[in-house]
């Protein structure tokens, strides 16, 4: 499980930089998920956060799960 949670906190962590490389720079086309979907239409920027901010939550609750 907590590979699991760590490797989804990564995708999110590249995707939401991903997001926010794109949109200040116009750099990197084509490699978000978050510029292919459509009713994000003006709220990429907030959205690329959002998935930064998973992705450090994410990271924190793999770090408080008790070493098994």
């Amino acid at each position: 499980m907590k590979q699991l949670l760590e490797f989804l906190g990564v995708a999110l962590l590249f995707q939401g930089a991903v997001g926010l490389i794109h949109r200040l720079t116009g750099e990197l086309r084509g490699w978000g998920l978050v510029q292919r979907l459509g009713f994000l239409d003006g709220y990429e920027t907030y959205a690329s956060v959002a998935l930064i901010v998973l992705a450090c939550a994410l990271f924190a609750a793999v770090r408080s799960q008790r070493a098994d």
